[in-house]
């Protein structure tokens, strides 16, 4: 294939993951009494925090239309205990994976069907299908370049294609193809080329969706789609002192613009008109600041590395884009660009896997802890308007947490297990009432849990009571060759409360 990273950084992969699980390992040698006393506690303690109580306030659907970005509210289990609804893997890997792994970017859920994408091509898995056998394949006719996590509310999505090409020719390696897909049906719903996209690769193109819109861009251009009919809405190739890095969508569309040339780069973000892509305000950020991602675009979230390579900052406006506040990150891990150990592949505008905004709070993980008496982590809720936190939500001694997504008014949380003494989990938390409500427990494969309970080389999707992880690097074990590679696994419960 025609992009990929140098050796090296598979092998960087591999010792990054070792050492994590080392330190997992070690620290679970100091809480496994604590650990053992928790379980005998666990399933009533977590059942009795699912009731309602006199403080909680339900949360309410959104009625969407189809072309809306999706915003699931989450149903209450009858259960929180898990079972297992799909498991799927991967044959046919290289020899050399240290030089040549299979790159699976993108998780997509529905209520019917869990797709991957997978190379050349996206795989739609039905849920609770035990035959063993992919509901269909969507060949690209190229490999993924870009995706984003979004979704539509009636399952579409949309990737970036790099068309194949001779070795040598002068569009080796271009990234210029869009396709619209449904991702019950493995139906490619149209395709369309993106003009002037000649420097459009693998490590600099973002893709996203908006209300009927779906807009791409790769830092020399950018290019925005009507989702119903693929007609081209509006591009921004045109030579300009500031270019497109990319979109941040959802309910809203923000625009990430590098203004002159390194190392006097400056950025700044403009909320756009999807329909047109004419700016309806623009956010100056101030010099020195060497990168930025977009969290959020409604209400719109800036990630800023002001003066370091690393995110430092969040600084939220309000919806005229004037500022409202800066929180700093000392001691906190937004996680941006920390997929594929820090490569800027497949799209990384809008993944800070340790942030989640809601209408009024940004949630922010922690760094983690080497106390082994100590929560391996925690959650924060800062307050958008003045940057002050608001609640705090404790991981558990060698059990990290993570911000999946909102719902609703609350916060999605996962939380890793502790291999043979407590269950992964995935809670809600209601930061008015401080309540934590189990909606899944389960324990994932044992020789993969590492990988998978890791926001940084798995996709983790909450999706209609159901919970699907997924890894995005695929390699044989070379103990066991013909051997299927585990590449998504997912659990639901017997049923929803109404």
């Amino acid at each position: 294939m025609s992009f990929g990273p140098p050796p090296s950084i598979y092998t960087q992969s591999t010792l990054a993951a070792d050492r994590a699980r080392r330190r997992r390992c070690f620290r679970l040698l100091g809480v496994v009494t604590a650990a053992i006393v928790a379980v005998g506690g666990l399933g009533g303690r977590l059942l009795m925090s699912g009731d309602d109580g006199p403080g909680d306030q339900k949360t309410v659907a959104v009625v969407q239309a189809p072309d809306d970005v999706r915003e699931t509210v989450e149903k209450r289990p009858v259960s929180p205990e898990g079972q297992n609804v799909l498991e799927f893997g991967e044959e046919g890997l290289a020899k050399r994976p240290d030089t040549d792994p299979r790159y699976a970017p993108g998780t997509w859920a529905t209520g019917k069907t869990l797709a991957k994408g997978i190379a050349t091509r996206v795989d739609g898995y039905r849920i609770g299908d035990e035959s063993g056998d992919r509901a269909w394949t969507l060949d690209l006719g190229g490999h993924l370049c870009a995706v984003t996590d979004h979704v539509t509310a009636d399952g579409r999505t949309a990737v970036v294609v790099q068309p194949p090409q001779p070795e040598g020719a002068k569009s080796e390696g271009v990234c210029d193809q869009v396709v619209f897909l449904d991702l019950d049906t493995g139906k490619k719903l149209w395709r369309s080329t993106m003009p002037s996209a000649r420097a459009a690769f693998v490590t600099n193109t973002n893709i996203t969706l908006a209300k009927g819109v779906v807009a791409v861009g790769w830092g020399h251009g950018s290019v925005a789609y009507d989702m119903k009919s693929g007609k081209q809405l509006w591009n921004g190739t045109t030579t300009s002192e500031c270019e497109d890095k990319g979109f941040a969508g959802g309910s809203g569309l923000l625009a990430l613009e590098a203004c002159g040339e390194l190392p006097d780069t400056r950025y700044q973000v403009q909320r756009l008109d999807p329909r047109t892509g004419k700016p309806q305000w623009t956010y100056r950020l101030a010099s020195g600041v060497q990168d930025v991602y977009l969290p959020s675009s409604d209400p719109p979230v800036l990630a800023v590395a002001a003066g370091d390579s690393l995110v430092t900052d969040l600084i939220t406006l309000d919806d005229d884009g004037k500022h409202l506040a800066t929180i700093s990150l000392g001691g906190y891990d937004a996680k941006c660009d920390d997929r594929y150990f820090g490569s800027s592949y497949f799209g990384t505008l809008e993944n800070c896997d340790g942030v989640v905004v809601g209408p009024t709070q940004a949630y922010v993980t922690s760094k983690e802890t080497t106390d082994i008496d100590q929560p391996a982590d925690w959650i924060v809720a800062f307050d958008l308007k003045t940057g002050h936190s608001e609640g705090k939500f404790d991981g558990r001694p060698s059990q990290q947490v993570f911000p999946l997504r909102m719902n609703g008014d609350d916060l999605l949380i996962f939380r890793q297990s502790v291999s043979g003494f407590q269950p992964a989990a995935v809670v809600s938390w209601n930061p008015r009432t401080d309540r934590e409500s189990p909606l899944l427990l389960f324990n994932l494969p044992e020789d993969d849990d590492s990988e998978l309970g890791d926001p940084e080389q798995s996709d983790m999707v909450y999706e209609q009571g159901r919970v699907f992880f997924a890894k995005r690097e695929l390699s044989r074990d070379d103990k066991y060759p013909k051997d299927p590679v585990l590449v998504t696994v997912g659990y639901g419960t017997a049923g929803l409360k109404h």
